[in-house]
């Protein structure tokens, strides 16, 4: 796996993949480019972007039915 983007044009490109993929049902697809954007978010101490990502994990996992894993990214999110 490609190490998560640092600078924020990058990581707005992989937002924007993970968008893009969620909007036409590549779920799976969609959970890979936002855990790259929390990772990177996390890299940067950037709280507001860590908290942003983990909601869209905590969303797209419960599309996907994986209500375990919806609810540990949420609950990440609110710490």
């Amino acid at each position: 796996m490609e190490r998560p983007p640092l600078d924020i044009v990058a990581l707005r490109l992989c937002h924007c993949r993970a968008e893009r993929a969620s909007t036409e049902g590549a779920l799976h697809l969609a959970v890979l480019h936002y855990r790259q954007c929390l990772e990177a978010a996390e890299r940067r101490e950037d709280a507001q972007a860590i908290q942003f990502f983990a909601l869209k994990l905590g969303e797209t996992y419960e599309r996907m039915g994986l209500h375990d894993k919806a609810a540990n990214f949420k609950a990440f999110a609110e710490v």
